[in-house]
């Protein structure tokens, strides 16, 4: 259901939209990361990547500085880091529930030690 009131609509200039468009072209980064870094919908930068091929948006001459580059790709090996500690952690837990759940049964020689058995 749409919220009530007036609907924001942001418009962003040819240049950011062709650098967004070239930061999801590097080798190793998704456009969802892209997309999430410059606080856009994925499909806007889907759509603006369709322009590009297009022709409606010029990427040509548009520079990508290198340190926002290796921050993406940085961002994407955090993320795989953190899906696979999720994982583990799960794993974890659900191993120390087992065994925990689990009673120690004592042996049947044991038990009768305990209540008196044998004594010589």
């Amino acid at each position: 259901m749409p919220r009530p009131g007036p609907r924001t609509t942001y418009r962003y200039s040819d240049e950011f939209k062709a650098t967004a468009v070239k930061l999801s072209r590097l080798r190793g980064v998704k456009v969802g990361d892209v997309a999430e870094s410059l606080c856009i919908h994925p499909f806007m930068l889907s759509r603006w990547r369709k322009q590009a091929r297009d022709g409606e948006i010029v990427t040509k001459g548009v520079e990508v500085d290198k340190a926002v580059a290796a921050e993406l790709k940085e961002l994407r090996q955090v993320k795989r880091d953190y899906e696979r500690l999720k994982v583990e952690h799960d794993l974890l837990k659900k191993a120390i529930a087992f065994t925990s759940a689990r009673r120690p049964r004592s042996s049947p020689s044991s038990s009768t030690a305990k209540k008196g058995g044998r004594s010589e």
